[in-house]
C-alpha cells in the first residue's frame, strides 16, 4: 500500500467518478484504476462498486475512507515539519480558477522570491475546511460562506455561460431571456451537488411568470457536454466556457452572475504575501 494510492482513493471517493478523480489527479483515468485494483489486491477487498453509471462506495470503503484522510493528513505535516525553506503560503481552489490563479501567484512570486507558494486543488467544502484548519492561507470559492473566524473578500464577477448543444431551437440565437428558456429542460447535476447552481437558478427565476422545466439530473459520472448532446433540446449553465460540440448564448437580462471571492482567516490578513496574491486577483 502506497500514500498516493491512498490519495487516488480518496479522490475517487469525494468525487464518485474515476474520469473526475483522474482530472483532479492530474493523471489517466486508466491509472486511477490501475493502482485502486491494485490497493483492493493489497488490502483483499472490494472498495468500490463500478457500474456504466455510477461510482459505489462498499463498506471496507467508508472503514477505510477516515484512516486514509488521517494517513495523507500525517504526510502533509511530517513535509510541513521537516521544511527549512522560507515563508510558505498554500492557495486552495478547483481547475476553473487555474489561469488567475497562476497569474496571481506569479506575480507574488516575483515580489517576494523567498516564498513558496502552492496551488493546491481541493473540492469545495475541503477548501473551506483547509482554510479553518490552517492547512490552507487562503481559497477561491464562486459565492459566499459565513464562518467564524473566517473573512471573505469579493475579487469578481462571474456571468455563468448558457450552454446548448448546435442543434437546439434557439441556436441560431445570439442572446436569448430565461422566459425563453423555460419551456427547455434544464440539466444540472443533482441539488446536493451543486446546491450554488440550484440557489442561483431558483433566485433568477424568482419574479418571472414560469420556473425553469427541469430535465432528468446529470449523473456523477456523465459530463454536461455529452449529456446535451443526446438531449439537444436541452440547455445547461457552466462556470467554464463550453467544449467542442456546444454553442453559448448570451442573457440579455444578465441574471445569472455570481461573486468569486477569496477565503481567508482573519489573521491571514496581514501576511504581506498573501495581500500580494489578493490584489493580484483583484486586477485579473
Amino acid at each position: 500500500m502506497e500514500l498516493r494510492q491512498l490519495s487516488y482513493f480518496v479522490a475517487v471517493c469525494e468525487e464518485l467518478s474515476f474520469s473526475r478523480a483522474a482530472s483532479r489527479c492530474f493523471i489517466s483515468q486508466s491509472a486511477i484504476s490501475h493502482q485502486i485494483a491494485r490497493l483492493e489486491r493489497d488490502l483483499g477487498a472490494q472498495l468500490f462498486e463500478r457500474t456504466t453509471r455510477a461510482v459505489v462506495p462498499t463498506e471496507a470503503t467508508l472503514r477505510l475512507l477516515p484512516l486514509a484522510k488521517q494517513m495523507l493528513s500525517l504526510e502533509s505535516a511530517i513535509r510541513a515539519a521537516v521544511r527549512t525553506t522560507g515563508p510558505r503560503i498554500r492557495l486552495a481552489a478547483n481547475m476553473s480558477f487555474a489561469a488567475p490563479s497562476l497569474s496571481a501567484i506569479a506575480t507574488a512570486r516575483a515580489a517576494h522570491p523567498d516564498a513558496e507558494i502552492e496551488y493546491v486543488i481541493k473540492p469545495f467544502r475541503q477548501r473551506i475546511t483547509a482554510v479553518a484548519d490552517g492547512d490552507c492561507d487562503l481559497a477561491l470559492i464562486r459565492g459566499s460562506v459565513e464562518q467564524p473566524g473566517l473573512a471573505v473578500e469579493q475579487l469578481w464577477v462571474e456571468d455563468l455561460v448558457i450552454a446548448i448543444s448546435s442543434s437546439h431551437p434557439l441556436a441560431e440565437r445570439g442572446a436569448v431571456t430565461l422566459a425563453e428558456l423555460s419551456p427547455y429542460p434544464l440539466l444540472l447535476p443533482p441539488e446536493q451537488e451543486q446546491v450554488l447552481l440550484h440557489t442561483l437558478i431558483r433566485s433568477a427565476f424568482a419574479d418571472l411568470p414560469t420556473g425553469p422545466t427541469f430535465g432528468p439530473p446529470i449523473p456523477p459520472d456523465h459530463t454536461a457536454t455529452m449529456e446535451l448532446l443526446n438531449r439537444p433540446e436541452s440547455w445547461t449553465i457552466l462556470y467554464e466556457g463550453p467544449t467542442k460540440g456546444l454553442l453559448t448564448l448570451d442573457l440579455t437580462d444578465h441574471r445569472l452572475r455570481i461573486p468569486v471571492s477569496a477565503v481567508l482567516r482573519e489573521d491571514a490578513r496581514e501576511n504581506t504575501i498573501v495581500k500580494t496574491l489578493l490584489d493580484a486577483l483583484h486586477h485579473d
